[in-house]
């Protein structure tokens, strides 16, 4: 009687049949998120390329911007002394430049100072109201650097100054006082107590003095508020004096001289 060996059935070890089972169910799943997956991927290639676009589109505005800069600068720098003409028609071609920049390219870093000389050059060409409109989209656009935007309040009131308008250049002045961070709140205060002084408020004017040297000793306006000061308080002791006390001498009457004698030239003798 034979006997046949039985050879044992090969099984997988329970790791690799779990191993494979798991990889099965991966290339399924794979299977099924195929198209969320290209979607997804395709949607991150469109973003990065909207993102090179931007950063590329805004480099070249910036170029643009500092070659108008830098042909601005030229025409105001072009020595053009001798004749008037010409230096006039460089500088309405310097505020073409500047006005380019601040109208197609705000958001470089060029358009607040382009903005700025705008400004200033409009004052000088005498276009006060279109150099008050640049320094107030000046403070509305780039108002949030306080050392720009307490200089740009200064020329500001010097405008309404120069328009006569006492009243907004105080105002401009006195929003300086209210930036933190602002470099010439000295100035402000000095610029407000002459405008009080020259409207004959000298209570505010002196008030606005004494601030000044209290709070900035080291300014270079410290010591003429502090004559101004001593001046209107001897303007205001001497009004204060009555009038019997005037320094003035009184009169005297003139007295009259008494008649002459009569000459003896001429009598008859008796």
């Amino acid at each position: 009687m034979s006997y046949r060996i039985k050879v044992p059935a090969k099984t997988l070890p329970v790791d690799e049949a779990h191993m494979l089972s798991w990889l099965d169910q991966t290339l399924h799943r794979s299977q099924d998120y195929r198209r969320p997956l290209l979607v997804g991927l395709g949607v991150l290639l469109l973003a990065s390329a909207v993102v090179g676009g931007v950063f590329y589109v805004d480099r070249q505005a910036v170029q643009k911007a500092q070659d108008l800069e830098r042909e601005a600068v030229r025409l105001l720098t072009v020595p053009s002394a001798n004749n008037p003409q010409k230096a006039d028609q460089a500088l309405k071609e310097a505020i073409a430049r500047y006005r380019q920049i601040v109208d197609q390219y705000p958001r470089t870093p060029t358009a607040p100072l382009a903005l700025y000389h705008l400004g200033n050059m409009l004052v000088q060409t005498n276009d006060l109201s279109a150099a008050i409109e640049a320094y107030q989209r000046f403070l509305a656009s780039y108002g949030s650097n306080p050392s720009f935007a307490g200089l740009v309040q200064q020329r500001l009131a010097y405008v309404y100054l120069l328009k006569g308008d006492r009243d907004q250049a105080m105002k401009a002045l006195t929003r300086i006082l209210e930036i933190p961070g602002t470099l010439n709140r000295d100035q402000a205060l000095f610029e407000l107590a002459r405008l009080e002084e020259s409207q004959s408020r000298a209570e505010a004017a002196v008030a606005r003095y004494q601030e000044l040297i209290k709070t900035y000793p080291n300014s270079p306006f410290t010591s003429e508020a502090t004559i101004r000061t001593k001046i209107m308080d001897v303007k205001k002791s001497q009004e204060s004096l009555p009038a019997s006390t005037s320094t003035t001498p009184p009169t005297t009457p003139l007295q009259k001289s008494p008649p002459a004698a009569p000459s003896s030239t001429g009598k008859k003798s008796p």
